[in-house]
């Protein structure tokens, strides 16, 4: 993954997790500098800052989210997660529930 370091993943409830294909809840905790390629998901999801900053990038430019903020991205719009130079802690909130084949993320570039 780009960025310094890993993110840390506690899926609640979910596919993954329970089972559940209709919603999912997942804790996140991301380092400073992390970011993770662009995707178009089949799913809308709410993400909700606990603790950072979250800069969701999309194609109407990029929306800074600090904590106590949520936003709202629907299925089928391009976005990109990012986290400021103090890491964040948040949760998000998937509906269908979230898969790695319903992210449906960008094609990693390959190196040349």
């Amino acid at each position: 993954m780009p960025g310094t370091g890993e993110k840390l993943i506690q899926e609640l409830a979910g596919a993954a997790s329970t089972g559940h294909r209709s919603v999912s809840l997942a804790r996140m905790t991301a380092p400073p500098g992390w970011s993770e390629p662009g995707q178009r998901p089949e799913f809308d999801e709410i993400t909700y800052v606990l603790a950072g900053e979250v800069v969701v990038e999309h194609e109407g430019g990029s929306t800074s989210v600090t904590a106590g903020e949520c936003i709202l991205t629907r299925a089928g719009e391009w976005v990109r997660y990012a986290v400021g130079p103090s890491g964040a802690d948040y949760l998000a909130v998937c509906a269908p529930a979230f898969t790695v084949e319903g992210a449906r993320r960008d094609p990693e570039p390959v190196p040349g």
